[in-house]
């Protein structure tokens, strides 16, 4: 497999403010970004993408809708007792918990399908700093390209091309 070196992803010219383009190689495909669009000041909760660069960690999956990912990425299987901290006074924020959790999180194993591929970004991980936004993703979309919370997220069958090209040498570079 070819490792893939650097996504670029923007905004639209024309459209919605959520509506991102992303580019690998000589493709370019629709994204969706955060609902606020896309900022270099990002704060918990302000539904916006962060600009930068930023390596891709890992990724999980539903192990009960899909089978391990070609992925020169390193996968786990999203468990049902899994979730991802998002409350900035919770010494685990921005990572990943187990559920029940006490404080405020996101449940990875959700019925909208968006996280059944969820590839954790590089972004406020080590050490994450309280308020400067947490849970961003790169994972799928709805069919109707509606806005993320803050992640970059593309077409299911994009994903499934793009992941035997992904690797944690892989940068998304999220253009201001």
């Amino acid at each position: 497999m070819t490792r893939l070196k650097t996504i670029h992803v923007q905004k639209r010219k024309n459209g919605e403010i959520h509506h991102g383009l992303l580019t690998y190689n000589d493709k370019t495909i629709n994204c969706c970004l955060g609902r606020s669009g896309l900022t270099a000041n990002k704060k918990e909760g302000d539904g916006a993408t962060p600009t930068g660069k930023f390596r891709l960690l890992y990724g999980f999956y539903r192990k009960d809708r899909l089978q391990t990912p070609e992925s020169l990425l390193s996968f786990s299987h999203i468990k049902t007792n899994d979730g991802w901290c998002d409350s900035p006074d919770h010494p685990n924020y921005n990572s990943l918990v187990k559920l029940p959790f006490p404080s405020s999180h996101e449940v990875m194993t959700r019925e909208d399908r968006l996280y059944d591929v969820c590839i954790v970004l590089d972004y406020n991980i080590n050490p994450p700093v309280s308020g400067l936004g947490s849970a961003i993703f790169f994972h799928q979309t709805s069919v109707e390209l509606k806005p993320t919370e803050g992640c970059v997220a593309i077409d299911p069958e994009d994903m499934q091309l793009l992941l035997p090209l992904l690797s944690d040498e892989t940068e998304m570079i999220i253009h201001p």
